[in-house]
């Protein structure tokens, strides 16, 4: 998925929706660092894309929460 696929997606969910996608996000990360100490992951570059959907999920969040609080 491109990321400007990516944050078209995620701009039209909800804050609540949102933050269930980053838990997931998160669980995700978890998982794959899980994976690099055991050596089990073959796919490293995964970690990085992983990574920037959080930060990206992340970002969202904050920019919904500083416009509910300005309007």
């Amino acid at each position: 998925m491109k990321s400007t696929d990516a944050k078209k997606t995620l701009t039209g969910k909800s804050p609540a929706e949102l933050q269930t996608e980053l838990e997931a996000l998160l669980k995700e990360q978890f998982g794959l660092r899980m994976q690099v100490a055991t050596q089990q992951l073959q796919n490293t570059s995964k970690l990085k894309t992983v990574r920037r959907g959080i930060a990206r999920v992340r970002t969202l969040i904050h920019q919904k929460t500083v416009q509910g609080k300005a309007a």
